[in-house]
């Protein structure tokens, strides 16, 4: 026995934090792309009643926190303008093959399949598609969109496993026998097949959630009264062409955590057979379809208050909890909150990230702006992180005013075997006076930025022209410091960046150092020779210092169980853009 068709639909109130806008120009600091439906095909089939055992503890958590950029990419606000553009791209371009080619393949990424069509808000019906002959193997371009989806898919199967069927009752009347009573109870999904899915931007929302060709199969009991007579068996009900969609509204709250919440759902299931078996179940036959219908009802809106559930006691709860900050070292900290909420296009949805670094010790506001960044076009990698020199100004004051920048020199650091010292009697070639005024004493040379050094991002190059006062001083028997000159330098500086599989490092290549006498309580100095012995100094000790700074580099926020490879550096005007394919790991 088999009925066709009817829908069901639910929809919720729209909070004011929703995505909104759109635009190729990005003024801040961070923005997550994800462009074209993330799908999951045939091969994503799992009998529910198998997914308890192999799904993570808190299943849904770990979907929605590999759907919505993790504690990293959907992070919060905590002030006004952005720095690091956070920016996911697929590229389809041709049906081809898109199947999966083993099981190791399916151990790093699941590529989708081929059998999947979808429907995206808008557009016509599309297929499963090749991402571009850019990447080398079908596993690393496909790995993170079909995982995201089939982890949704594996959790709501789950779900729905575990829902619990009412027991349902109602007269029946047949001709030339009369009215009578049945009951069905003891429903039990038995199992759930949940096969393609597709994961697309909504735009004005945030992501569109589509479930297609699934099926349902309840199993449970029956009972019949006609005046005396009682009669029971057992039922197996399938349900098949089961459709759902899911429009989830992404936001961010005034802490600048992410917040989504379900602002519809809806069900369609095209057919339900029913198999009764047990005495006299011909008699449950000749009412069939109101059987059947209620089966449908039910049904349907248990699908979506599942869906409803899922969001609000697992996923939101889960949101409330991202860390928005976390510690680079000692000294400073930086912030991944959320300046708004995301916004969603047809083809992309874009997170924007503070990504400002802070003061442990005390956390002041920023006297600039984050810049306006212009992103290219077109592009040859999955996963795209567009970086602000908002960044590296943050980080600059930061650590010139905790002093990491300053520097002092005495006669100990200088190499046995230079001929320089720093002492009164080696000084005297250039301060001749020095030496007379202070016989056979140290010197201490100190040095400090003028003010933070900022880099400059160019066309295809970085570099920074700091500015650095020197003071000379002689070191007095009784352990006091004299003054006795200061000094003014500048250089010019340019920077390499590498981008790898887990943070962004950096080299300074330093050019000649240029001296100017500010002051001195000694006369006449020659410049030239205390610019060589801190060339010298600077070129040997200083930069190696920072340059071990730099090659800790700072972490990239990433999802779990996600690995970059291929990874690609350009520097724009204003911003770097870094560049890599990902690939899904399974644990």
């Amino acid at each position: 026995m088999r009925s066709q068709g009817s829908k069901k639909h639910c929809s919720s109130s729209t909070p004011s934090s929703g995505v909104r806008g759109q635009g190729r120009i990005r003024e801040g600091s961070g923005l997550l792309r994800v462009t074209q439906p993330i799908r999951s095909g045939a091969q994503t089939r799992t009998q529910a009643s198998l997914l308890p055992a192999c799904l993570p503890a808190k299943s849904g958590s770990v979907f929605w926190h590999r759907l919505l950029p993790s504690p990293w990419l959907l992070l919060a606000l905590a002030s006004a303008k952005p720095h690091v553009t956070f920016k996911i791209q697929e590229h389809v371009r041709s049906l081809r093959k898109v199947v999966l080619e083993s099981s190791s393949e399916a151990e790093h990424g699941l590529p989708c399949s081929s059998s999947s069509v979808f429907r995206s808000p808008g557009s016509p019906h599309k297929a499963c598609a090749d991402f571009g002959k850019e990447f080398t193997a079908l596993r690393q371009r496909k790995g993170i969109c079909c995982k995201v989806a089939r982890e949704g898919v594996a959790t709501l199967q789950s779900k729905l496993h575990e829902v619990t069927l009412p027991d349902f009752n109602g007269d029946f009347k047949i001709k030339y026998m009369g009215r009578g009573h049945y009951e069905f109870h003891s429903l039990d999904i038995h199992s759930c097949e949940l096969l393609g899915s597709t994961l697309t931007p909504l735009p004005g929302q945030g992501l569109y959630l589509a479930i297609s060709d699934s099926s349902i199969r309840v199993k449970g009991k029956w009972k019949v009264r006609k005046g005396i007579l009682k009669l029971d068996g057992s039922f197996d009900v399938k349900v098949k062409g089961i459709t759902i969609s899911v429009n989830l509204l992404l936001g961010s709250e005034s802490s600048g955590r992410p917040t989504v919440a379900v602002s519809s759902c809806s069900s369609h299931i095209d057919d339900v057979e029913t198999h009764m078996s047990g005495d006299l179940s011909w008699l449950l036959n000749l009412f069939h379809s109101q059987i059947e219908s209620r089966f449908r009802r039910t049904l349907e809106s248990k699908i979506c208050e599942e869906i409803q559930d899922l969001v609000a006691s697992d996923l939101q709860p889960y949101l409330q909890t991202v860390p928005v900050t976390t510690e680079i070292d000692n000294l400073a900290g930086i912030d991944y909150s959320l300046v708004e909420a995301p916004r969603a296009t047809a083809q992309m949805l874009d997170v924007m990230i503070k990504g400002e670094i802070f003061s442990l010790d005390h956390r002041s506001p920023v006297g600039f702006l984050a810049p306006v960044m212009r992103l290219p076009e077109e592009h040859s990698r999955m996963v795209y992180f567009a970086v602000s020199d908002y960044v590296f100004k943050t980080a600059s004051l930061v650590y010139n005013e905790a002093g990491f920048l300053n520097f002092s020199i005495t006669d100990d650091l200088v190499p046995p075997t230079s001929n320089i010292r720093l002492t009164t009697n080696s000084f005297r070639t250039f301060v001749p006076r020095l030496a007379r005024l202070y016989p056979n004493m140290n010197l201490e040379l100190r040095g400090a930025m003028v003010s933070a050094p900022f880099l400059n991002f160019g066309s295809g190059n970085l570099s920074s022209t700091p500015q650095i006062e020197v003071e000379g001083f002689v070191l007095l028997p009784n352990s006091v410091r004299e003054p006795v000159f200061r000094l003014g330098m500048a250089t010019n500086v340019s920077a390499t960046l590498t981008f790898n599989t887990s943070k962004i490092t950096g080299f300074l290549k330093p050019g000649k150092i240029q001296m100017e006498l500010k002051e001195s309580k000694v006369g006449i100095f020659n410049v030239e020779l205390l610019e060589a012995l801190l060339n010298y100094y600077l070129l040997n000790n200083l930069y190696p210092k920072v340059n071990d700074k730099l090659a800790e580099g700072f972490p990239l926020p990433l999802l779990n169980y996600i690995q970059l490879h291929d990874p690609v550096l350009q520097i724009h005007k204003d911003f770097l853009l870094l560049g890599t394919n990902i690939r899904y790991l399974r644990v």
